[in-house]
C-alpha cells in the first residue's frame, strides 16, 4: 500500500523531501501558501525560490560547503542536480539563475505523478504524518499553533538580503573583472574605492535611514530587538562596528589588484552574476535594512555604480527557527506531536544547501528508517547539532569546526583535505553497509 505524507512548505527543504519520497513511491501532499498568502521576502509563487543570494557557495571539497555538496551527492540529492543545470559563472562556487532554478524545481514537482500540490495556508497541525518545512518565514497563524504545542521554546532572528542591479548600468571604465588571487575564471566584477570614497560610503551607511523594528513586529514578537545571523549581518551593521571593519571584511581588497594598473585599491566591493543571461549582478555582502530611497542614494556612491539601476532592493525580514534539541526526538519528530517532523531552516539549519540537506535527511529517516550518519561527516555532525541540547541553540551551517579533531596537527590546507577525504570515505563505507 502506498504510504502517504503531508509536506508543509515548498521551499528548498520541502521540495527536496517531496521529490525524494515521491521517487520512493510515497503519495505526497505538498502544501504551499504562496501566492494566496505571500511572505515579506518572496516575490513569486514558484517552489524553492531563493530569496537571498543566488550562490550555493563553493564546489571545492577543500571547503565545508563543497564537502557538504559531495556528501549530498553520495546521498542522491535531487535539488543539487537541478541547480547545476541552471548554474551561472561564479568561479569555484555554485551560483544559479534563481528564476530558472525555481521554475525547474516547480516543473519537476508539478509533473511528478506521486505529488499533489495545494496552494493553501495550513493553519492547523493534524494527526496525519507530516513534514513541517515552512522555513524561516512561517506564517503567524501556524507559528501560533506551534507555540501551543512546544510552549515558549520558540526562537527568532532577523535576516537581510542584498540588492541586485542591471549589468547595463555598471560603469566599465571604473569596474574591472577579476577573481581573488586569480583563482579560477574572473566571474566577479570589482568596484575599487579610494580612501576618501570608502570613508564617504561608510559614513553614508551609518547615517542612512533604516527600517525600524516596529515595522516587523507582530503578536509573537512584541519585545523584538534585532538579532542577526552573523553570515547575514547587514552591511550598515558591520560598518557600525568600526570605520575599517568593512575593508577588513567583505570589502577587503587583497588579491584584487586592478589588472589595468597593477595596483590595489583601498577597498573593493565585488559584484556576482545573478542570472544565466548575465544581465544582472548581486552586490556581494550588501545585505541591508536601509530603506529603498537610502539604498539607491548610498549604493550609487560605490565607484562604478553611480548610475546603477536597481532590479531588486535589499530588505530585512523575520527569520524564525525552533529550539529543536529541546522539542524534538532524535528523528526530528516533535516530542509533543511525534507525527510531525521538522525539516530545513525551521529546525535550526542555516544556508541553502543545508536546507536542502534537511529535507533529504527527513526523507531518509522516514523512508529508510535512518538512525544515524557517520560522525566524521558534515551531514552527520549537522544532525548531531539538531539533537544536542545547549544553553543557547543557534542556527548552524556547514563548517569544518563541527568535525571531530584529527589525531595530530597539520597545516591548514592539508587539514582540510584530510577532513574531506575522511568524511567522504566514511560516508561511502556507511552507505555500502560495511
Amino acid at each position: 500500500m502506498m504510504k502517504k505524507i503531508n509536506i508543509i512548505g515548498a521551499g528548498l527543504a520541502g521540495s527536496e523531501c517531496a521529490l525524494q519520497l515521491a521517487d520512493k513511491n510515497w503519495k505526497v501532499y505538498l502544501y504551499e501558501m504562496r501566492p494566496k498568502k505571500q511572505t515579506p521576502a518572496h516575490k513569486t509563487d514558484l517552489f524553492a525560490e531563493l530569496v537571498c543570494s543566488n550562490s550555493l557557495k563553493s564546489n571545492l571539497n577543500s571547503t565545508s560547503s563543497g564537502l557538504l555538496k559531495a556528501e549530498l551527492d553520495l546521498l542522491d540529492c535531487k535539488l543539487l542536480n537541478i541547480a547545476r543545470s541552471v548554474s551561472v559563472d561564479a568561479g569555484n562556487a555554485l551560483a544559479v539563475d534563481r528564476d530558472l532554478f525555481a521554475q525547474k524545481v516547480t516543473q519537476f514537482i508539478n509533473n511528478h505523478p506521486n505529488i499533489e500540490v495545494f496552494h493553501d495556508e495550513v493553519t492547523e497541525l493534524s494527526k496525519d504524518l507530516t513534514v513541517l518545512a515552512t522555513g524561516p518565514l512561517t506564517s503567524d497563524t501556524l507559528t501560533g499553533k506551534l507555540i501551543e504545542i512546544i510552549g515558549n521554546e520558540h526562537l527568532y532572528f532577523f535576516d537581510a538580503i542584498a540588492p541586485v542591479i542591471s549589468k547595463d548600468s555598471i560603469n566599465n571604465e571604473i569596474v574591472f573583472s577579476k577573481s581573488r588571487y586569480d583563482k579560477g575564471p574572473s566571474d566577479y566584477l570589482n568596484c575599487p574605492f579610494t580612501k576618501d570614497e570608502y570613508y564617504r560610503f561608510v559614513d553614508a551607511l551609518i547615517s542612512g535611514e533604516k527600517h525600524e523594528a516596529k515595522e516587523f513586529e507582530n503578536q509573537f514578537f512584541l519585545d523584538t530587538q534585532y538579532k542577526f545571523y552573523e553570515n547575514c549581518m547587514p552591511i550598515e551593521a558591520i560598518a557600525m562596528k568600526g570605520i575599517d571593519s568593512l575593508r577588513f571584511g567583505v570589502l577587503r581588497p587583497v588579491g584584487l589588484e586592478d589588472p589595468r594598473t597593477g595596483k590595489r585599491a583601498f577597498a573593493v566591493l565585488q559584484l556576482r552574476i545573478e542570472n544565466m543571461g548575465t544581465t544582472a549582478y548581486n552586490l556581494v555582502g550588501c545585505q541591508t535594512m536601509l530603506k529603498f530611497g537610502a539604498q539607491k542614494e548610498i549604493f550609487q556612491l560605490i565607484p562604478g555604480l553611480e548610475n546603477a539601476e536597481f532590479l531588486r532592493y535589499g530588505s530585512i525580514h523575520r527569520n524564525t527557527f525552533l529550539n529543536t534539541p529541546k522539542i524534538c526526538n532524535d528523528d526530528l519528530s516533535l516530542k509533543n506531536l511525534p507525527n510531525i517532523y521538522l525539516a530545513g531552516q525551521i529546525s535550526g539549519l542555516e544556508g541553502y544547501v543545508e536546507s536542502i540537506y534537511g529535507g533529504l535527511l527527513v526523507s531518509k529517516i522516514l523512508s529508510e528508517n535512518l538512525k544515524k550518519l557517520p560522525s566524521n561527516t558534515i551531514t552527520g555532525k549537522l544532525w548531531d547539532h539538531l539533537i544536542t541540547e545547549t544553553d543557547k541553540f543557534l542556527p548552524m551551517n556547514s563548517n569544518f569546526g563541527i568535525l571531530p579533531e584529527l589525531d595530530k596537527k597539520y597545516g591548514k590546507k592539508e587539514r582540510k583535505e584530510i577532513y574531506s577525504n575522511r568524511s567522504i570515505e566514511d560516508l561511502k563505507i556507511f552507505l555500502k553497509g560495511e
